[in-house]
């Protein structure tokens, strides 16, 4: 395998980002931020590739979270918002992202999991907030309680001990749970149904879902109706009832 922090890989309008340090269970130091920040702008920029898949090399771990030896070195006392570029809410982009989980997915592996859009994991993975057994912060977790219960989001926080993959599905968080082997063919499988749909109508999706999360009811299916309405009026819309007629696959433009 390659030695890259980081590794690339595209096809069939899918982007896979590999974290490539399973010796360190992926943790996250800056060769790796960087890898992470430069694969991520590559996929946003490249109007070919619609959906992208994280995950870690290896069978061990997603990502550990920090490297604590590297923020120990460096005495990093409040890591500056930026610490990972680009992993801000949703990854900062508008198409859709999905972690495909393969092992444990703590601290900053956690935060990674949360800020992708979907997530598939492998039953043997499992998830952990452990900064308060360090005395680290998590102040990334605070849109948690949207996805999960609030009273589980805060057992994760103050006793820091790891759920598993099912209990993970049970409260919202994972989506698909699958034998290890078949993670990455779940993730593409995954992929490829969102690749097959129509572009905008995609991303008007991603974007209400957490337009909706910031609004009232009211609010939200009034931006609902803002968010859908240059997919209405697009060349796609007028596509996909006439495929449908003419009984054959819609060519989307994406526009």
């Amino acid at each position: 395998m390659s030695e890259d922090p980081v590794l690339y890989q595209k096809h069939d309008g899918i982007t896979r980002l590999t974290i490539n340090r399973p010796e360190a269970h992926n943790a996250l130091n800056q060769a790796v931020r960087d890898g992470l920040f430069a694969g991520l702008r590559e996929f946003i920029a490249d109007d070919s590739s619609h959906v992208l898949i994280l995950t870690g090399a290896g069978d061990k771990a997603f990502c550990a979270g920090a490297d604590l030896k590297e923020m120990a070195d460096s005495a990093m006392a409040v890591p500056p918002q930026d610490w990972l570029p680009y992993l801000g809410r949703n990854l900062h982009t508008d198409k859709p992202v999905i972690a495909a989980v393969n092992g444990i997915a703590y601290a900053g592996g956690f935060f990674l999991a949360q800020q992708c859009d979907l997530v598939v994991a492998a039953d043997s993975a499992s998830f952990a907030i452990t900064e308060a057994r360090w005395s680290r912060g998590a102040p990334w977790a605070a849109p948690l309680p949207w996805l999960i219960p609030p009273r589980v989001a805060l057992e994760l926080l103050v006793t820091a001990e790891p759920i598993d993959a099912r209990r993970a599905h049970e409260i919202g968080f994972v989506n698909r749970v699958v034998a290890a082997d078949d993670l990455i063919t779940e993730a593409e499988s995954m992929a490829a149904q969102i690749v097959a749909n129509a572009p905008l109508s995609v991303r008007a999706a991603k974007a209400m879902v957490y337009a909706a999360a910031e609004r009232g009811w009211s609010d939200a299916l009034a931006e609902g109706y803002r968010i859908y309405e240059p997919v209405y009026l697009s060349q796609d819309a007028l596509e996909g009832p006439r495929a449908f007629q003419e009984k054959r696959s819609p060519e989307w433009k994406g526009r």
